[in-house]
């Protein structure tokens, strides 16, 4: 994989990774979820994705026996409740992330969601984790431009490292403002959900799209999401053929045409909207 995402701290990943919501819920299908996530790596797709809220920890856990014996291959994010992001609290969530996680640092380390913990408080408390090598950087999810704007205001918000957002083709508002305020800082984008949910790979113009191209409805959501600067995707795939076809999505190139058609029928926003969370 040649197509690379770079943090603020030159430090550079691959524009596709790997979510984990909702795995590791079912024990049937735990040995092909191990087999998918390993698999992605192999492929190259070593940003994956988890949060001590995914099954109540089982999805950490279940990243942490994927990844035993190939810590140095994986650039690992994991997310901290909103309840648990003040000082008192973030010390011991990670240290139990880490421990779920067989790890002694997570790369990025994200609040999930605003909460009711002031920010200043959670940035105080990744400073913390910082210092301690627990973290080795931090950020957000969930955040809109105008949380951000507080957020970098406050002394060490500038710190934040990336902002984890709903993002796919049927659901663009981020790139009217928070996208290019965040590109104009050098501050990646992760898209959850870039599939979309519902009907969006029954369109019949992704159909089209997909056949013209002889790739997957998917293939062509994943290559759409991945047409922006600084933006990192992190589908969910619970078997290898799944990841193996995600993977594929990076050698899509959309001609004009394609790009006229996607944007004609799901347009860009021409104002602010409120921001999409699942």
């Amino acid at each position: 994989m040649t197509r690379l995402v770079t943090f603020s701290d030159g430090t550079t990943i691959p524009v596709l990774g790997q979510g984990t919501w909702e795995i590791g819920d079912d024990p049937a299908w735990r040995d092909e979820e191990q087999a998918a996530l390993a698999r992605g790596i192999d492929l190259g797709l070593t940003v994956i994705d988890t949060a001590e809220l995914y099954g109540d920890g089982r999805s950490e856990r279940l990243v942490g026996e994927v990844i035993a014996g190939r810590r140095d291959e994986v650039f690992l994010v994991s997310k901290v409740r909103p309840e648990n992001a003040s000082e008192m609290k973030m010390m011991l969530a990670c240290e139990k992330s880490l421990e779920r996680l067989g790890v002694d640092r997570i790369d990025l380390y994200l609040l999930h969601w605003e909460g009711r913990v002031p920010l200043e408080e959670t940035v105080d408390a990744f400073q913390e984790l910082v210092d301690e090598g627990m973290i080795a950087r931090w950020g957000v999810s969930n955040l809109d431009l105008r949380a951000m704007e507080r957020l970098i205001d406050i002394d060490g918000g500038n710190d934040c490292a990336a902002n984890q957002l709903l993002y796919n083709l049927g659901s663009r508002g981020v790139e009217f403002d928070l996208l290019p305020w965040m590109q104009a800082r050098d501050m990646p984008m992760m898209a959850y959900s870039p599939l979309g949910r519902g009907g969006l790979l029954e369109h019949p113009l992704i159909t089209d799209i997909a056949d013209r191209h002889d790739a997957s409805p998917a293939q062509v959501a994943l290559a759409a999401v991945l047409r922006q600067d600084g933006v990192i995707a992190i589908p969910k795939a619970s078997t290898v053929e799944h990841v193996e076809a995600n993977a594929e999505a990076l050698e899509i190139r959309f001609d004009a045409e394609d790009l006229e058609r996607l944007d004609r029928v799901f347009p860009q926003p021409t104002k602010a909207t409120p921001l999409d969370i699942i």
